[in-house]
């Protein structure tokens, strides 16, 4: 019997995803056979949520790559992570109306897993992307001179408990 064009396909995806151990092993991190196919298939599933298709090369090799270094990723959670990764990044590709380059988005979202939200994707979901996609709609192109680094300080609503933030409510509260 003949295999589907789709078929071959996902087989491709599979033996790149699995060719990403290489590399990730330097992190203590790998992906089985098993790990691989629920990846591929929470990613069909993610795109079709998102109604997004892709093509030519599958984003999930580049999320793998740029997120294995992460301070938060064990191999405890690095499928389930990446799986969220992947949902969360056709979301936010639409959020965006394709405004801004996979590469941008990937970086901008690094850096708040590993900065801001301290490796939780429901807050980088939520608020930081959320935010970053509100500032592109209205308009918003500085990310583009810096690849998507060092964006989301001029974005964030949220104040940051630092030394003078945290001298400035001390004062208040001794009514200072």
């Amino acid at each position: 019997m003949e295999k589907s064009w789709l078929s071959v396909l996902q087989q491709a995806q599979v033996g790149e995803l699995l060719e990403t151990n290489q590399f990730t092993q330097q992190y203590g991190l790998a992906l089985t056979k098993r790990d691989v196919r629920l990846i591929a298939e929470a990613r069909q599933d993610a795109l079709k949520e998102a109604r997004r298709v892709e093509v030519g090369d599958s984003i999930t090799p580049k999320i793998i790559f740029e997120f294995c270094d992460s301070d938060y990723l064990s191999q405890d959670n690095y499928r389930d992570t990446i799986i969220r990764l992947q949902e969360i990044f056709f979301l936010y590709k639409n959020e965006m109306q394709d405004e801004i380059t996979d590469d941008e988005l990937l970086h901008f979202m690094k850096e708040q897993f590993e900065t801001v939200c301290f490796g939780d994707p429901d807050y980088l979901e939520g608020t930081c992307l959320a935010n970053f996609a509100q500032a592109i709609r209205a308009g918003y192109r500085d990310y583009s001179e810096s690849d998507g680094y060092g964006e989301y300080a001029a974005l964030d609503e949220v104040p940051r408990w630092d030394r003078e933030l945290y001298l400035a409510t001390l004062r208040e509260l001794l009514g200072e």
